[in-house]
């Protein structure tokens, strides 16, 4: 998923971090090439799971998008104690902002995985809070844009402009010809054209 969506959205929903807030996709690249003053968080796109296609003619699988919002706090004990309620605060601003929301018209509501400290020294602390978010791989319509190979393939197909069909029935069957089954004589065709 895109994560600057997240990040502005952040920005102006969370107040608390007066703007400082930056994504990636990696805590350590982005931690080393960013200082950031605290409180303030970075958005990191964590990875994506899927289920297994559940159509036989056709692909459609369930996407599970996951971000994690990495919030900075300056330690003002060695205990944590003092970080753990602007912590927990913080987490419900998070969840104002974020549970609920969609980041796009093709995902469903975000809503919270958890979270669990990352590190905690004598200058900082570094807590993860997660989220997950989902969509689905495959249109439901084939006026919808292609997303996978298959629909592709099926748009480049000529558009279907009718059907000939020959029956050939079973019975009365000629015995001298085939028997059992269809005789090999046409006794009945159709010509259909579409619109």
């Amino acid at each position: 998923m895109k994560i600057t969506p997240v990040v502005l959205h952040l920005r102006q929903r969370c107040p608390l971090f007066g703007g400082r807030v930056a994504g990636g996709i990696d805590f350590d690249a982005v931690k080393a090439s960013q200082q950031v003053d605290r409180p303030g968080a970075f958005v990191i796109a964590t990875g994506d799971d899927a289920t297994d296609n559940d159509l036989q003619n056709g692909i459609r699988q369930d996407i599970t998008d996951a971000f994690d919002v990495v919030v900075i706090l300056g330690a003002k004990d060695q205990r944590g104690q003092l970080a753990v309620d602007v912590l927990h605060d913080i987490r419900a601003d998070l969840w104002r902002a974020l549970v609920g929301w969609k980041p796009g018209a093709e995902y469903e509501p975000v809503t919270y995985d958890g979270g669990d400290l990352v590190q905690i020294d004598r200058a900082l602390v570094i807590y993860r809070y997660s989220f997950v978010t989902a969509f689905q791989l495959g249109r439901n319509a084939s006026t919808d844009p292609a997303e996978t190979w298959h629909e592709l393939e099926l748009d480049g197909l000529p558009k279907l402009e009718g059907m000939d069909i020959n029956v050939d029935c079973i019975d009365p069957a000629d015995r001298n010809l085939e028997y059992p089954g269809p005789d090999g004589r046409i006794e009945i065709q159709l010509k259909e054209e579409l619109p």
